[in-house]
C-alpha cells in the first residue's frame, strides 16, 4: 500500500521531556514486550484499526521484522512509542497510496491506560518535526474515521486545518464510511 519512499530517514531517537521517547523498533528486543501490550489494547484498538482483527504472536513478529528494511528504504518510520522505559504505544510516518506528493501522514495509538495524558499529542508533535526535516515534504496530515474522535482531537490541538472528508471503505467496526484528513503546512 506504499507509494514512492520517502526521503532519508529522521531520527531513529527522540527524547522528549517527561520520560516520553520515541525510537525506532528493535524487532528482537521488543517483540515480547511490544505483543504485550497489543494484547493489552485489544478492545481499545479494535474500532478503529482493521488489523487487529489478524493480531498474533507471528503476526506480531512479521510486522517488527519489517521495520528496519522500510526504515532503511525509505518506505515506512515506525517507532515504539516508550514511556518511563516501557512500550506503550506505536506511532510513525508514511505514505499511501492516496497520500499526495509532498505530503507524509502521521499515525498513532497507545495502550488504553497511558491514553488522555497528551503522550498522542506529543508524539505527534515530534512527527511533525520529523517529517517536516525530509526534503520534499511540504505538508503533514493526519487520516481518521469521522467518529473516532480522540484521533481528531490530536490535530486540532496541534493546529492542523480539518482539510478535507473523503469515503473510504469500513475495514474496523466502529468506521463510518467517512475519513477526516487533517492538514498541517510546511511554515
Amino acid at each position: 500500500m506504499d507509494n514512492a519512499p520517502l526521503p532519508a530517514g529522521p531520527d531513529t531517537r527522540v527524547d522528549l521531556a517527561d520520560g516520553l521517547t520515541l525510537r525506532a523498533f528493535d524487532a528482537e528486543a521488543d517483540l515480547t514486550e511490544f505483543f504485550r501490550v497489543i494484547e493489552e489494547s485489544v478492545e481499545h484498538l479494535r474500532p478503529w484499526m482493521p488489523w487487529i482483527a489478524d493480531h498474533s504472536f507471528e503476526e506480531t513478529a512479521a510486522f517488527l521484522a519489517g521495520r528496519a528494511e522500510l526504515w532503511a528504504s525509505g518506505a515506512q518510520y515506525s517507532y515504539a512509542v516508550v514511556l518511563d522505559g516501557a512500550v506503550v504505544g506505536s506511532c510513525g510516518l508514511h505514505r499511501l497510496d492516496d497520500t499526495p506528493d509532498g505530503v507524509i501522514e502521521i499515525g498513532y495509538w497507545l495502550h488504553p491506560a497511558v491514553t488522555g495524558r497528551g503522550l498522542a499529542t506529543r508524539a505527534a508533535r515530534a512527527l511533525v518535526e520529523q517529517g517536516f526535516r525530509l526534503p520534499g515534504v511540504t505538508a503533514v496530515e493526519i487520516v481518521h474515521d469521522v467518529a473516532n474522535h480522540a484521533s481528531a482531537a490530536v490535530p486540532a490541538r496541534l493546529g492542523f486545518t480539518a482539510h478535507l472528508r473523503r469515503p473510504h471503505e469500513p475495514t474496523a467496526p466502529a468506521e463510518t464510511g467517512e475519513d477526516q484528513v487533517w492538514r498541517l503546512e510546511r511554515d
